[in-house]
């Protein structure tokens, strides 16, 4: 008997492990890319191209880094907001963070320049606090700087999980970097997107990307946050081609398509 996708689903969740795909040392994986950033090129033309580079540049950050913060917050919807009252693509706290970054509209945080150039000052704050330390200015950028001591075994959990999320966006803004056709320059707002499936918990959500994409190599799978209580797990595709070859791998993986 064929199994079904909610029975692969179910295998999949049992051997994986918690916290899969998480970077074994965050602080170290940070520090590598943060040596070679400067070397770095988005693996796609991303929306408002023009405001991240030019907040990159205002404030000395890797545009790249800026582009991972961005999709693992919004997915670059300008008119995001979450249910914790933060807003637009960097999802700027309003009132208390947006006002400390000089924004006193709320309707300026969903303007996608001003809400980018926002993002990316609070950001520079966290790391020159942090004194360049990606790790904890990311866990300040999502936790609050008051609540992060510069003491790793301090950090709270949700803070260390985000920092891995993150990661795991950066590694799709700058695709394989010993790739040839890392930089396809394709607009990123052009790939097609189907939701396989949705989680309560983000480790779960990750995990299942890990134990798939072991099981179908070379399928773009990623997960985003989508709300409180909310992961999708998401299929991205270049044409319609590449689809039928995503689907025809997963499904010899035994999670077919729908």
């Amino acid at each position: 008997m064929a199994r079904t996708a909610f029975t692969v689903l179910l295998l999949l969740l049992a051997a994986a492990p918690a916290k899969a795909g998480m970077p074994a040392n965050p602080e170290a994986a940070w520090r590598e890319y943060f040596a070679m950033a400067n070397d770095l090129e988005p693996r796609y033309a991303f929306p408002y191209a023009n405001c991240f580079r030019r907040a990159a540049a205002n404030y000395e950050l890797p545009e790249t880094l800026l582009l991972a913060v961005a999709r693992g917050e919004s997915d670059f919807n300008a008119m995001a907001r979450s249910k914790a009252n933060a807003h637009g693509i960097m999802q700027i706290l309003w009132p208390d963070t947006a006002r400390h970054l000089g924004i006193y509209r709320l309707s300026d945080l969903y303007d996608p320049c001003i809400n980018i150039d926002a993002g990316a000052r609070y950001l520079r704050e966290m790391l020159d606090r942090f004194d360049g330390d990606v790790h904890l200015a990311l866990a300040a950028y999502n936790y609050g700087p008051r609540r992060i001591e510069a003491n790793v075994a301090a950090i709270p959990s949700g803070a260390r999980w985000y920092s891995g999320y993150i990661y795991r966006h950066l590694n799709y803004v700058i695709g394989d970097v010993g790739s040839p056709a890392a930089t396809t320059r394709s607009l990123y707002s052009e790939l097609g997107r189907t939701t396989l499936v949705e989680f309560a918990e983000p480790y779960r959500a990750q995990a299942f990307v890990d134990k798939l994409e072991a099981a179908a190599p070379g399928v773009s799978l990623d997960w985003f946050r989508k709300g409180v209580g909310r992961f999708s797990v998401i299929l991205s595709y270049e044409s319609k081609q590449q689809f039928e070859h995503h689907a025809s791998a997963l499904r010899r993986a035994g999670f077919p398509l729908l």
